[in-house]
């Protein structure tokens, strides 16, 4: 990956800012992007420790016009994009109703079902739209996507979440149709329960339940699905295209 320019979204922490470090390790450049970041100076200077160059990007997925001034700035910089890591997402979760004694207590709301929708889906669809030009002209690249186990099998409380990362795994398969051709490589992973910052938070008891699920015994860390995307946007990968690879500790056979 020496010199390879790298897009990551959702980079200032947890699986992007792992995955960030791990192509930075490689020798890759990356442009680290998210909608805020508490110590940008902090990250870029991670990034060049670990052995790579990069730089902070304050960028807002869903808005059109904000990616493509991102990519540009991207392509200006240093002439290329090789791979780009559509790993940003949000969670909003909720039952689509919620019923008690006889009577509805609460439902989804259109505004965390559009929220969660349009960074999760929408944003993978402009992020990608935005660089595929750059990678044609350059004759090729990777694009990894961020699916989730949850994609596969739906998931109690996630309507939308689950409904965006089942989308993402067609994104995926039908992107990797159109851009073959190019030599642009698509894939995606599906992690399974992962001890991010935001998982962690979560009580003991939920804690102990995610590990129970999970045949190997463990959560995964975010060092693990980095892991995944740097091999799948490798070229020992290169005849890797149109698939989804679960990183879950076997919990689908688990559930």
């Amino acid at each position: 990956m020496t010199d390879r320019v790298v897009i990551i979204t959702g980079a200032a922490a947890g699986i992007g800012r792992a995955t960030a470090r791990r192509f930075a390790r490689d020798g890759a450049r990356i442009a680290a992007w998210d909608v805020k970041a508490e110590d940008p100076d902090a990250l870029v200077a991670d990034l060049k420790a670990a052995g790579g160059d990069g730089i902070f990007q304050k960028v807002d997925v869903t808005v059109a016009s904000e990616v493509e001034a991102a990519v540009a700035a991207v392509a200006e910089r240093w002439g290329r994009i090789d791979v780009l890591v559509n790993n940003a997402g949000i969670l909003k979760d909720g039952q689509l109703v919620k019923w008690k004694d006889g009577q509805q207590v609460s439902a989804m709301s259109e505004q965390d079902f559009d929220s969660v929708i349009s960074v999760n889906l929408k944003g993978v669809f402009l992020c990608t739209r935005a660089v595929v030009p750059h990678m044609i002209r350059g004759g090729g690249g990777s694009i990894l996507n961020a699916s989730s186990v949850v994609g596969h099998h739906g998931n109690f409380g996630q309507t939308n979440y689950a409904a965006t990362k089942a989308a993402v795994i067609n994104l995926t398969r039908t992107w990797a149709r159109e851009l073959g051709r190019f030599k642009i490589r698509v894939n995606a992973v599906a992690p399974g329960f992962i001890a991010t910052e935001m998982v962690q938070a979560m009580p003991e008891k939920v804690l102990a339940s995610m590990v129970e699920h999970t045949p190997i015994g463990r959560m995964g860390k975010p060092e693990d699905i980095a892991e995944a995307y740097a091999w799948l946007a490798s070229d020992a990968a290169g005849f890797i295209h149109g698939t989804v690879l679960s990183v879950d500790g076997g919990l689908v056979i688990g559930t």
